[in-house]
C-alpha cells in the first residue's frame, strides 16, 4: 500500500537564521487531512577523527536547549550550496586543528526524521596532523583527546547522549576495531 503523505498547503510559522518552521496541511492515504510541523534545517557534518594509538578527538560544549555541557564529536551545519566533504573538513580544523590525511564516509542519518529534515553526514578521519583550532567567534569547547574504544562504551553505557556522536563512534570503532 501507498502511504505517501500529499502536502496540501504550507505555511512558514517561523522563520530564523538556521532554521524555518512551517505547518504543512497534508492529505493522508485515508483520504482525511493533517498538520505536519516541520523543521528545516541545512543539515551538517559530524567526524570521528582518530589518532595512530586510537584516540578520538571529542569537544565539551555547552548546549542551550538543555541546559549543560556535552560530551561530542566534532560536528557542524552545513553552509549554503555546501559540499558535505568540504564542511567535515572545515569543522574538523576550525574546531580541532586537526588535518587528515586519509577518510572515509560513514554515510548519513535522518536526526529527527518526524520533525526536521536535518541529514547529517558522517565520517572517518585518520592520517592526522595537528595544527591551530579556529573555532567561529561565538563557538565555544574544550577540546579533549580520549580512545575510541572508550567513548564508545560511554555511549553504550548512556554516559553520552549526543545522537551523532553515539552513532559516529560505533561505526568508527565497528571499522576500526578494538574493544
Amino acid at each position: 500500500m501507498d502511504y505517501t503523505e500529499r502536502p496540501v498547503r504550507r505555511v512558514c510559522a517561523s522563520r530564523g537564521p538556521v532554521v524555518e518552521v512551517t505547518e504543512d496541511i497534508v492529505a493522508l492515504p485515508n483520504g482525511a487531512t493533517s498538520v505536519r510541523e516541520v523543521v528545516h534545517h541545512p543539515g551538517g557534518v559530524c567526524v570521528a577523527a582518530v589518532d595512530g594509538d586510537g584516540n578520538v578527538a571529542v569537544v565539551r560544549q555547552y548546549r542551550y536547549p538543555f541546559g549543560k555541557m556535552l560530551l561530542e564529536l566534532p560536528a557542524g551545519k552545513l553552509e549554503k550550496d555546501e559540499d558535505p566533504f568540504d564542511a567535515v573538513k572545515r569543522e574538523l580544523s576550525e574546531e580541532t586543528g586537526l588535518e587528515a590525511g586519509t577518510w572515509r564516509d560513514l554515510g548519513f542519518i535522518y536526526v529527527s526524521p518526524g520533525i526536521s529534515t536535518e541529514k547529517l553526514y558522517l565520517y572517518l578521519a585518520t592520517d592526522l596532523r595537528q595544527g591551530k583550532a579556529h573555532p567561529d567567534p561565538n563557538e565555544f569547547l574544550d577540546v579533549e583527546t580520549m580512545p575510541l574504544a572508550e567513548l564508545a562504551r560511554m555511549a553504550m553505557d548512556g554516559r553520552v547522549h549526543d545522537a551523532k556522536t553515539v552513532v559516529v563512534a560505533l561505526k568508527a570503532l565497528a571499522i576500526l576495531g578494538g574493544n
